[in-house]
This record gives structure tokens, sequence and C-alpha cells, in this order.
């Protein structure tokens, strides 16, 4: 299957799994069914001006990186798609390439850690503003806009409070005012939500989370559909080295075919597990956009088809129940991260979230016994006895 018009026709699934990489059946090929890891750095050519097939040094160019990035861009229904050493090598390329010094962006308050301090420790030194406001509230959104402001920043839903924003109509306020929408949509991935159809300019993606699937390969992603703004990004890209390596994309594209199954069982395990939690005497809330609770529960059955794997809640107690609690845990992985096929569970205050000082934590929503748990695809059964048996002992 190439890259064209055609693959319109096409089913998700069907697209997932061949999408990029349609086997080579000329003369003297061999009909892979999945595309080569071409670890060649370079590539030779018959004409000194003309690169073979375009392809000349592996940074700028590679045949396994290409069909990742061709098959990201048909998931989430974008003309490009670029793919980085990781969600927050993406997201500094995308920044250097879209704004300078004096410019200013208006981003969600509730963020990815590294990505408020990308913003705050690192971007802060080159003289790019940054105001966080909740963009649950379009009234905030357009208040913070200044003159200055080149772009609108999101996560939906976001990252550890899994609020869910209105993307069409903060597209609509960006495009009003001539700036650009940004969607981290990380958290649901395409087969859930595809922000560009919503009227976002620019997603990206952590890829090493549910695009990858299985917690073995570090990578982000940055997709749209328009040109210069394609260009310019991959020519930043290019130039600074932020690229995934061939064998990370063979290991991404491998873990894509599945995406669709995985999110499935992943969304499954967590309703079950929210509604658990939900009835649980030693639980004060559980935030998850599946439940009939959240503050934008019919926001997200509007604009997405599914809630996904991840969810968040409060422990009653303190910041050493919550730490008992999970360290009592024997199924769920006390880490970092989300999105890969074995449930994870963490506590923000301290590891994700910690480079943000408390008073900032405390001000968006960010608890001490504010817990994120990611869903993998075990037994449903065995992860709420694991949750059981911990909270029995604290």
């Amino acid at each position: 299957m190439s890259a064209s018009a055609d693959t319109k026709r096409y089913g998700f699934s069907t697209l997932a799994v061949h999408e990029g990489e349609a086997p080579n059946l000329n003369p003297g090929a061999s009909g892979d069914v999945v595309i080569p890891i071409h670890l060649s750095t370079t590539f030779a050519r018959k004409k000194v001006d003309v690169p073979t097939e375009g392809y000349e040094y592996t940074r700028s160019l590679n045949p396994t990186r290409k069909a990742l990035e061709t098959k990201l861009a048909s998931l989430e229904n974008a003309a490009y798609g670029l793919a980085f050493g990781s969600g927050l090598a993406a997201e500094a390329t995308l920044i250097l390439s879209l704004l300078q010094s004096g410019d200013h962006i208006v981003a969600f308050d509730d963020l990815y850690g590294g990505s408020k301090r990308l913003f705050n420790q690192v971007f802060n030194t080159y003289n790019i503003e940054v105001s966080f406001v909740d963009a649950t509230r379009i009234e905030e959104v357009e208040k913070a806009i200044r003159k200055e402001t080149r772009l609108i920043w999101i996560e939906s839903p976001s990252n550890p409070l899994l609020k869910v924003c209105d993307i069409q109509s903060i597209a609509k306020t960006a495009h009003a005012k001539g700036l650009l929408l940004v969607v981290d949509n990380t958290f649901l991935s395409p087969w859930f939500q595809r922000p560009l159809d919503l009227g976002a300019d620019v997603v990206i993606h952590s890829s090493t989370k549910y695009i990858g699937g299985h917690s073995d390969v570090l990578g982000g992603s940055i997709l749209l559909s328009d040109k210069k703004l394609y260009e310019r990004i991959q020519y930043r890209q290019n130039a600074v080295g932020a690229v995934l390596s061939p064998f990370d994309s063979y290991l991404t594209l491998r873990g894509i075919k599945t995406l669709a199954l995985r999110m499935e069982r992943h969304q499954e395990n967590a309703l079950s597990v929210a509604r658990y939690l939900e009835k649980h005497p030693q639980v004060n809330r559980v935030i998850y956009p599946g439940l009939e609770s959240h503050p934008q529960y019919a926001l997200s059955q509007r604009q997405t088809t599914g809630s996904g794997g991840v969810l968040s809640f409060e422990i009653k107690g303190n910041s050493h129940t919550a730490k008992t609690f999970l360290e009592r845990l024997n199924i769920f992985a006390l880490a970092e991260s989300l999105g890969g096929v074995e449930s994870l569970v963490e506590l923000p205050a301290v590891m994700t979230h910690a480079s943000i000082n408390k008073e900032t934590r405390e001000k968006v929503g960010i608890s001490d016994t504010l817990i994120r748990l990611s869903a993998g695809i075990e037994d449903v059964g065995d992860l709420i006895g694991d949750l059981a048996q911990a909270f029995d002992t604290v």
C-alpha cells in the first residue's frame, strides 16, 4: 500500500498493518512483508548529484523510519509524519521550528512534567514565554492570548488529571487570531482521537507509550498536513539530528500493528478498575473520562471514540499512605511511563511531576495522594485483586 488518497478506503487496522510496508516485488527484490531494518548510515548513488531514491544519509532520511512516518501519518489523517528519538525531542524541535525570542505560548496548566520543564527551564532562557491556563475553560485561553502569542499547546486528556479540552473550539479561537494549535494526543492515540480532524494544526505523540505499546522503545512523533510547516520542521530535525534510529523505527512499526486491539483492552480494563475504585471506601475521587462523574464526560463522548487506559485517583490519607499502598502492589509495576501492555502505577508528586514545585502542583490539583494508573492488558480480575490486597495492607 502506498501513501496516497487511495488508502482512505482502508480501515484503521488495515493501515496499521500495511501502510508504508508494501512488499517490494520488483526483479531482484526479496518481497519482504515486513520492511527491513535499514542500518546503513549512508547510501551510494550512480550520479554525483542524484541521491538514490532520495536517500543520501540516514539522519536526513532512512527507509525504515520513512515507513514508520508514512504509517503514523495515515493513522492521524495527516499528510506528513516525522519520527523523533523521544517525545521531548519532538517537542523541542517543534518549538525551535516555530518560535523565536520574544514569542509567547498559551499552554494547558495540566501538562506532562517534562513538557513544563522544557518550557520553564529550557526555552525560558531563550526569552520564549509561556502562560499556563485551565484550557477546559475557553475564556481562559482567549484571555491569555497576547500580540506576541504564536501557538496554543494542549493535552487532551491531560497528564495526570485527565482534563478534556474542547479541541474544536480552541482551534477556532486559535485560527481567528492567526495562531497554531498543537495537541498532544499521547493518552488516546489516533485509535480513539484524531485532533487534526477537529481542527488542530499539529499533533504530537510520545510514541514510547501506546504507539510502541511494549515499554521497549523510546520515541516521539509529529503529524501535520501543512507542507510548508512540515518542511520547516523536517529541516530543523535534520539540522539538530533529533531522529529515531532504524531499529527503534522497526520496533515502533511492529507495535503499531496491534494498536487497535491493545487500545480496546486497555480501555476495557481501565473502565472496570475505575468503577471498582469509585466505590472503594479508601478512595476520595477517581478521574477517568469514561466515567459519568468526570466533569467533561459529555465532551469526551462527543469528540473521541474512547477514553483510553489511563486513570488517576486520590487515596485517603497522606503521602505516606500513598507510598505504602504503591509499594504493596504486585502486578502493577511501580514505574514512570504508561501505555505498555503491562500495568503501571506511579505517584506524580514525587515521580513524573517532581520537577514542578509543590505550590504549582497543588494549584493545578496534583496532590501528594494523587496516584496515576496505566491499565495494561492483563486479566482485569487480577488487576482488581492486586489493588484490593494493597488497600487491605495500608
